[in-house]
């Protein structure tokens, strides 16, 4: 079994982004979940072996857009 590879810059760049933009685009507890993974992800910085989801959620969150208040009603 090899070792975890260290997430280059750019990818914890855009983690990062991503944990920020998370609470915005779901306000409250699960917004705020998102945002604490990401960053423990971006913080440990190593891509571990099953971590495509973890990516999948950054790209999902970055191409989102916030809700507004109609889309609440």
């Amino acid at each position: 079994m090899s070792a975890p590879a260290p997430m280059e810059h750019h990818e914890k760049m855009r983690m990062r982004a991503a944990a920020f933009r998370a609470t915005r685009i779901y306000p409250g507890p699960v917004g705020e979940l998102i945002s604490r993974e990401l960053l423990s992800w971006e913080d440990f910085g190593y891509r571990l072996g099953g971590n495509r989801l973890v990516m999948d959620l950054v790209d999902d969150v970055l191409k989102s857009q916030p809700a507004t208040r109609s889309d609440a009603a």
